[in-house]
């Protein structure tokens, strides 16, 4: 209800918890624990490249990728010698990485990863060039870049990500992670 001296709402009173990480969420909302509050997923907003909807396990790189030579197609696994992932897969996971390098093979390279049911799930990254929209076209799976935060300094490896492109929202949900000085084999086990 709306004050007759200040028009100000009650609504506007209720404290809302925010940091650089998670989106804003009403700290008393009726219904909601302090655990929903921590679990709520972090959102991103960016434009969609690839329309569609798709999620899983993130991969990230602050490396960019090389299509020709830099993958093989047939694993969907990055070969690239200096490559940070080297020898990891991105088939079926969240590919999180700045944008493309080398020669426009990049989109055959990439096209041949959904012929052969390599292809990520999805795509997100920051610098849009031609040989990167074609090749987000040719795999056919949704793809995202202009985020209004950079998926780099939220995603992390491991973490489950839900991009729906036609929206231009994606979701991450943080995986879980032991706490400092703990091992993550001492960790209890549920």
């Amino acid at each position: 209800m709306s004050s007759p001296t200040t028009g100000a709402t009650e609504a506007a009173t209720t404290p809302v918890t925010t940091s650089a990480a998670t989106p804003a969420i009403p700290a008393t909302t009726p219904g909601r624990t302090a655990a929903d509050v921590a679990n709520a997923p972090l959102v991103l907003r960016g434009r969609g490249v690839v329309p569609g909807r798709a999620e899983g396990e993130a991969l990230v790189t602050r490396d960019r990728i090389s299509g020709w030579g830099g993958i093989d197609s047939r694993t969907g696994t990055i070969v690239e010698t200096r490559h940070e992932l080297r020898g990891q897969s991105f088939a079926g996971k969240v590919l999180v990485f700045p944008g493309a390098k080398g020669s426009s093979g990049w989109s055959a390279a990439f096209h041949l990863t959904r012929t052969m049911g390599t292809a990520p799930a999805a795509m997100l990254f920051n610098e849009m060039t031609t040989k990167i929209a074609l090749g987000a076209v040719v795999t056919r799976a949704p793809a995202m870049t202009d985020f209004d935060r950079d998926p780099l300094a939220v995603i992390e490896t491991g973490d489950w990500v839900v991009v729906d492109a036609d929206r231009g929202i994606v979701e991450v949900r943080k995986r879980a992670r032991p706490a400092p000085g703990v091992a993550a084999d001492a960790a209890p086990r549920a």
